[in-house]
Formats: structure tokens, sequence, C-alpha cells
């Protein structure tokens, strides 16, 4: 581990769910020693989601949870008993990082808000990742991915265009633009630190990382005032683009024509011109758009005689966008780039067994990042950390386990 980019830097990770677990995960899987502050008595919701190792439910065989949690240790402590808050600040007292992604004034409720920890740690970089930032008229307001995919325009440009607003499936706010955002903002407040000793606050609203996402929309409505519509896998300048039938079951392929060139040599293999009506003339790019429904069921008729990758390969070799539609059967088993990369690692966990996780998507050269570590179970390191890095003796650790500290 003391050759990871992120050796020696402590966090005390009070996160929970998906946007702020995945954000401390970065680190962690870049070797920072996150320690995940949990409790029995109200435990990260994503330990009781689905899907569950073998189909049996339990606090540590959530997938999901397994996932997002990945080289952290657990320490169980239920901050509603009043001895656990100074536990806590013991252990800020040796951390380099605070994360939090709960609602404004929860943390502070404790004496463990970022001004109470500046005053005994004022090199602290304390990240909160609240819905809508630690101000403001709607400031209080809980928020999750979905949430915030709707307050965002994300969700409204999310689907086909005589349908309602669809969304993205899995939260994608809280797997993409907030763990991001935020792990490089520790990072630069981290180097920050180094410079000058100074901690800070970090502030993340996590709307405003996903309205980053929503650039061309917003651009669009400033520059000419226009509201931007839900056109699922239409393109204002590319047609036919969209996703295509092919043999089997509920097996398809993704093609994007921006081309003539691309069209003709697509028109070429599928031979689309014998079957088109003669009014239409497909090489002219403003019908091929004015007509693309007409276009798209031309093309699928074609498309699904032919197995997807063999279709995906030709494509490619004529120059053509093309891509087959995966699902996470493809991913695991039959992806030849993924396995080349050795993106997918096996880890054995305690209770679940041989589980399979993502690999650091980041390949550094020198220092490269690993899974240190399955996801911990439930307070798996609470007498470790207590006994061994905060120097807590034995007899104190039974009496505060005895009288329901760790739960």
């Amino acid at each position: 581990m003391s050759n990871m980019p992120l050796a020696g830097i402590r966090v005390t990770d009070f996160t929970w769910i998906g946007a702020g677990s995945y954000t401390t995960k970065l680190l962690a899987d870049f070797g920072a020693d996150v320690i995940k502050i949990e409790s029995a008595t109200r435990m990260d919701s994503l330990r009781s989601t689905a899907p569950f190792k073998d189909g049996l439910a339990g606090v540590n065989r959530s997938g999901y949870f397994a996932d997002r949690n990945t080289s952290k240790r657990s320490v169980t402590l239920n901050l509603k008993h009043p001895e656990a808050p100074d536990i806590a600040r013991a252990l800020i007292a040796k951390s380099d990082v605070v994360a939090n992604n709960f609602t404004p004034g929860t943390l502070e409720k404790f004496g463990l808000g970022y001004r109470d920890v500046a005053r005994f740690k004022p090199d602290i970089v304390y990240i909160a990742m609240s819905m809508q930032g630690s101000s403001g008229p709607d400031s209080k307001y809980v928020g999750f991915g979905l949430t915030i995919a709707a307050l965002t325009g994300l969700q409204y440009l999310s689907g086909q265009p005589d349908r309602v607003p669809a969304g993205t499936g899995t939260n994608y706010p809280d797997h993409v633009p907030n763990p991001c955002h935020g792990a490089f903002a520790v990072l630069a407040a981290i180097y920050h630190r180094r410079k000058t000793g100074e901690g800070q606050l970090i502030d993340l609203a996590q709307t405003e990382p996903t309205i980053a996402l929503l650039g061309p929309a917003v651009v669009d409505y400033t520059a000419n005032g226009r509201v931007a519509e839900r056109c699922g896998n239409d393109h204002g300048s590319a047609a036919p683009r969209g996703a295509y039938p092919c043999s089997g079951t509920n097996r398809w392929i993704a093609i994007s024509i921006h081309t003539d060139e691309q069209w003709r040599a697509l028109d070429q293999l599928l031979q689309i011109t014998e079957v088109q009506t003669a009014s239409r003339n497909w090489l002219d790019r403003t019908l091929r758009l004015e007509h693309r429904r007409e276009l798209d069921a031309l093309i699928g008729a074609r498309t699904r005689t032919w197995d997807a990758r063999e279709l995906m390969r030709t494509l490619q070799a004529k120059g053509i966008p093309a891509g087959v539609v995966q699902n996470a059967k493809d991913l695991i088993e039959d992806d030849a780039q993924l396995a080349h990369r050795r993106h997918w690692i096996a880890l054995e966990h305690t209770e679940m067994g041989r589980t399979l996780y993502n690999a650091p998507p980041i390949r550094l050269s020198r220092t490269p990042a690993e899974l240190s570590r399955p996801a911990p179970l439930l307070g798996e390191h609470t007498e470790e950390v207590c006994l061994d890095l905060l120097g807590m003796t034995r007899a104190r650790f039974d009496v505060l386990k005895a009288g329901g500290v760790f739960e």
C-alpha cells in the first residue's frame, strides 16, 4: 500500500448510499485509509439493496454496497450515544479528510460539523456533499439521485420525444458527476494544504456537477431561447442513428451515420436502397433526417438477420461507427477489451466468498491503484481501529461496547 498515490491519507467517512460512498471509494482504491463510520441502528441503505450474493439477503451480502465500498474499513458507532462523538473526534484528529453527504446540519447536531472540527483540527479537509449546498432556500431538503436528475433537467432530457421523461435507470448523478467532482475537490484541497498547511471546507451541492452535463441544452437556451427536448437516440445532424435489432433474443446494435461516405458504405453492405420507395433519395442527408423513422425501419429489417458482433466488426472495418448494445453478461464474459485491461477483479469476501469487482478505471504507470480489500462487513474493523489506531485499552473498549456505543 505504501507505493499507492494516496498512501498516508486517512479519511473519516460518514458518507452513505451512492455519491458519497463512491467518492470515498475512489480515494480508498488509490491508497487512502478510508474508515467508514456506520451504525447498526441506522445502516447505510445500500446494505439492504439488491442484488444479493446467491439471492440471499443480508447486511453483508449486497453487491451494490460491495462495489461502492471496496478498500475501506468499517467502524460501527452510534452517534446518538453520548460517548460516541468523542470517539469520532479522536478518529478525526488522526485523519486528513472528513466526508459526509447528509443534509446540512446533521453532523452539527453531534458537534461534528466543519466549524466544530476545525477548532481542534484546523488543517482538516472537510467535504460536505448535500443535495443543494449548505445555504439557500432549498438547502435543507433531503435528496437522492432521482431527485437530483429531476431538479437539474437531466431527467427531462432522457427518453423518447413522445413519452414521459424516463431518467437514466440507475441514478446517474450518484455514479459519475458527483463522485468525480467530489474526489477531485478533495485532491485539490489536499494539494493546497501541502503547500500552505491550511485546511478548508468543500461545500459541494450535488445538483451543480450534474448541471455541468447539460452544456448543450444550457447554451441552446441562452443563445437561442430554445428549450431542448427529449430526442431518444436521434441527433440533429446524424441519420440514421439508433439501436437496431439483430438476430437472437433482445440483441441490438448501435449505428451512427454522420457523413455521406458512411451512408454509402452502410447502404452497400445492407443494400437498403433496394427496398426504398422511388421517391426517396437517401443520399440526401436532409431527406435522411426528415424521414429518419422510415429509414430506421428499413435498416432494422436488414440488421435483424445479422449476428450483432459480426455486424459490428463488419461495419467498423468500413469506417462506420457501430457497437454492440451489451448487457452485463457480455461485459463480464465476452468483452475482449475489458479482459485485456483486467478490468474485472475477483476478491474473497468474508461472507460472500469470491465476488467480482470493478478495477479502478484509471491506470497510473508508476503508482497503480488496486483494490486492497473487498467491502467490509458491518463494523468489521471497529475493534482494530479503536485499539490499534486510537490506542484505546481493551478494558475501555469492552465497557463502551457493552454500553452500546458501537452499535
